[in-house]
């Protein structure tokens, strides 16, 4: 009884007319989390079971889609069951751990890219090199780092907002994201400093690391022959949508949460609901339909599922 007194709630406020169209938000998201973990995992399976999907690339594209399952999981479960709630409550110590998965997921995204450009530009560029530079280790490396700093990153954030003091109660959001800032009486020098060490780590550098990886592919690959020019095309061209995709979707993030208290409800809500909708379903559709072999094989085990089927 003394937890539950002691335990500080915190109203999602950026739901509309919930109570009179709760089954319709519940049936649409429902719908919408259940396609993207059938896409997602769908390619996630097919990359497991071939072996000749068993490559860098490939590797990389498997942990992206995993990422995006679990991205999904973070917001999507809590919305349902907030669709179905007379309130729409979270605790803060809950709404903060929703914050840190959130964003670390949301970060490792832009390292995993990171890593997928270097790579292309190993298979690229140095071929010969490639198998001695993108070995097991190098991979699992990239792995580990991709999720590793992200982590640490936003712990601290999120440990600095756990130890600030409240003055609100009521987050302008369907989600805790970064707008879990406007609950605090004062943001502390550690959260501010680390919110800037953070963009410039997480999300900055990855990207200059991206755009000059694929400018340098992009020139050599003008050099080059024709063939090499396809390939380098095909093979980077669903990473550069990727990239252009969350990047977009980060500056929605940031947007909203920097927005002045009397922006429409409706409008917040919308924008809101582009970060948790548009990224999940458009990876696994990317990779499924330009990435040449995984739409091979994905071609084949549907045919495979039909056959078993009839």
């Amino acid at each position: 009884m003394d937890e539950e007194l002691n335990t500080t709630y915190v109203t999602l406020d950026g739901y509309i007319e919930v109570n009179k169209y709760r089954y319709v938000y519940f049936c649409i998201i429902f719908t919408l989390y259940i396609i993207i973990i059938c896409s997602n995992s769908t390619i996630v399976y097919v990359i497991w079971i071939h072996k000749n999907l068993h490559e860098p690339m490939y590797i990389f594209i498997a942990a992206l889609l995993l990422n995006c399952l679990l991205y999904s999981t973070t917001i999507y479960p809590k919305l349902l069951i907030d669709f179905l709630s007379e309130k729409q409550v979270i605790t803060y110590s809950a709404c903060l751990f929703q914050f840190f998965i959130f964003y670390t997921l949301g970060s490792s995204e832009f390292f995993l890219l990171a890593a997928m450009a270097y790579d292309r530009y190993v298979a690229i560029c140095k071929p010969l090199e490639y198998p001695t530079i993108m070995n097991k280790t190098t991979v699992i490396i990239f792995l580990v780092v991709s999720w590793l700093i992200p982590a640490v990153h936003i712990a601290i954030q999120a440990i600095g907002s756990a130890e600030a003091t409240l003055c609100n109660f009521n987050l302008k959001g369907i989600f805790c994201n970064n707008a879990v800032y406007t609950l605090l009486c004062v943001k502390s020098r550690l959260i501010i400093v680390f919110g800037v060490v953070a963009l410039i780590d997480l999300i900055i550098l990855p990207v200059l690391f991206i755009v000059f990886t694929y400018t340098n592919i992009f020139i050599i690959s003008y050099q080059s022959c024709k063939e090499i020019r396809k390939k380098a095309a095909e093979t980077c061209l669903p990473h550069l949508l990727v990239l252009i995709s969350i990047s977009c979707l980060s500056i929605y993030d940031v947007s909203i949460a920097r927005v002045e208290s009397d922006f429409p409800k409706a409008a917040r809500l919308l924008m809101t609901l582009q970060i948790v909708l548009y990224h999940p379903l458009f990876n696994p559709f990317i990779y499924g339909l330009k990435m040449k072999e995984i739409s091979k094989q994905l071609k084949r085990f549907f045919c495979h599922a039909r056959i078993i089927v009839y």
